[in-house]
Parts: C-alpha cells; structure tokens; sequence
C-alpha cells in the first residue's frame, strides 16, 4: 500500500524560461533557487524545490512528484508497482543527484502517459523559504486533469495509485477529488470529464486570505489574466484565485482548504454539478480557464501496455 507524505512537485514545460524564472518569482512569489542550462528550481518551504521549470517548444505539465512517508517504503513500493505492471525505474545516483533527492522511482501513468516520481528525502535548504512580492505560499497543493477517460483514470488513481476519494460530483461522475492518503488536503488531485486529455490547472496553498486579497492587486498591477476569483469552493470550502502564467496554463492561489483526518474520515459526497458548486459566491470562469496546458510525455520512459 502506497502512504504519501505529501504531493511534492511539478515539472512544467514552458516557452521562454526567462520570463517564466520572472513570473513565478516576481509575480506567484516563488524563491529561485538554481538554474542547470534549460531547468529552473523554485521552491515555496525548506525543500530544495517544489516547481521545476524547463524550456521546451510547447508549454503543460510533464513530471509530478510525490514524497513517500518513510524511506522504508521505497522497496516495497516499488515492488508493488512492478506487481502492477507500471514498470518503474529507479533513477541512478546521478540523476537523484542532479534532483537533490534520495531514492527515487519514475514511471509513466499508463493512460495519460505523464511521469510520476516516487522520492524520499530532498535535500533541505539552510534558510527558510523568502518570497519575492511579500506573498506567503506554503505548499503546492494540487494538480488537476481533464480527460476523455474518467472512468480509466478515476480507477487508476484510486485503486492502483492508492489515493482516497473526498468528494464527486455528478449522477454519473463529471468530477472527483483525491487526497493523497494520509496527507490530510481535501484533495491533491483531481480529475474533471473534457474533450482530451490535458492539464487544468495547478493549485498552490498560500498562508491567509490576506495573500489572495494582495494577490488580485498584485494580477491587476502587473496586467495578468485572472480566470476567476476570489470565490469560496464548495466541495472544499477553500477561498480561491485563477490567474493565467505567460503561457496560459491556469494557476490557482488556495486558502483554507478541509482537512481529513487518517482515521474515520467524514464519507465522500455526491455534490450537484452547478455553478453554485464550483464557486458558492456565484463567479463564472472566463473562456480561458484551464483551457492552455498540454501533458507532455516524456522521452525515454516506458509506458505499461
């Protein structure tokens, strides 16, 4: 059984890392940490990073990391993803070297062909995580899919990738959402039906509402799209803020998200798919919500048959 301490990073594509290196520190308040040629490190705590940024020719979501809760995990997690037929690779001492990681696993989600990593310890930095604009993020919170094969997906997620259902939406489910057990985030992922297969958006957990409330000045002075917001979801009852990044990839600023505890959890819900249900003071997302964000597949990984 997988036991997830945390959701731990993203790897994004983007188009122009300079501007992207620019936007994230100055404008989402991220720390930089180092640059390897076309990688870019970004951190929000004392990990050595919770965002990686790589330039490439089309911009969306390529690598997400998730830290296990005990290192004396890795073994048997990895074993249990060869059971499965994931086909997992453990990364060579040069390449966790490279990721300022212990033991780490890569493999592909056999569907939607992103890379997962599987990692325990990451390096810790010596001085506490400083935002650049005055803006106090804590985590990366969450990453959210759409796809033409929810039910696959849905089926994957909880029953191979072993994370818990909080809530779902819909007579025949349109939405759910994950926590990565026992992490206690009402959700860490979440999945949406759509057209294809690509990413809606990700979420990073900011200290207080204060932060959202600086931030749509912070958007407006800086001439950023916001695709919705502030507004109070219901499944989670976090206060939120979409805004676009320059390649349009929707970014979501989170506060005050339900807490799960391990043990006898409140039972997921079946929540009506309306307006009202995404956003309960009655906002409406712009047409460029979620709509840019490609899933990269990375060369030189296996994708289970």
């Amino acid at each position: 059984m997988i036991r997830y301490k945390k959701l731990g990073y993203a790897v994004l594509c983007v188009t122009d890392l300079d501007k992207s290196i620019d936007f994230y520190t100055n404008i989402v308040g991220m720390q930089f940490v180092e640059r390897v040629g076309e990688t870019a490190y970004l951190r929000t705590s004392h990990d050595h990073h919770n965002l990686i940024l790589e330039q490439a020719p089309e911009a969306g979501l390529k690598r997400v990391g998730f830290e296990l809760e005990k290192a004396s995990q890795f073994q048997d997690v990895f074993n249990y993803l060869e059971e499965k037929g994931l086909n997992p690779r453990e990364l060579s001492a040069k390449e966790t070297q490279e990721l300022a990681q212990g033991r780490t696993l890569r493999f592909k989600d056999p569907l939607l062909g992103v890379t997962y990593e599987m990692y325990v310890e990451m390096m810790q930095m010596g001085t506490a995580y400083k935002p650049t604009n005055g803006l106090e993020i804590e985590c990366l919170l969450h990453v959210v899919y759409e796809t033409n094969q929810f039910d696959e997906v849905y089926d994957f997620l909880v029953n191979t990738m072993n994370m818990a259902v909080s809530d779902i939406q819909g007579r025949e489910m349109a939405w759910a959402w994950l926590r990565v057990w026992p992490n206690p985030y009402h959700h860490s992922f979440a999945i949406t039906k759509g057209p294809e297969n690509k990413l809606n958006h990700i979420a990073y957990k900011v200290k207080s509402i204060d932060d959202i409330g600086k931030q749509v000045n912070v958007l407006k002075n800086h001439d950023v799209k916001i695709h919705l917001g502030p507004g109070r979801h219901h499944p989670s009852g976090s206060v939120f803020l979409y805004f676009a990044d320059p390649d349009g990839l929707t970014l979501e600023y989170s506060q005050g998200m339900e807490e799960f505890p391990e043990e006898n959890p409140r039972e997921p819900r079946r929540l009506e798919p309306s307006l009202l249900t995404l956003d309960e003071w009655g906002g409406q997302p712009g047409k460029d919500f979620g709509k840019y964000g490609k899933l990269i597949v990375e060369d030189g990984e296996v994708v289970p048959q």
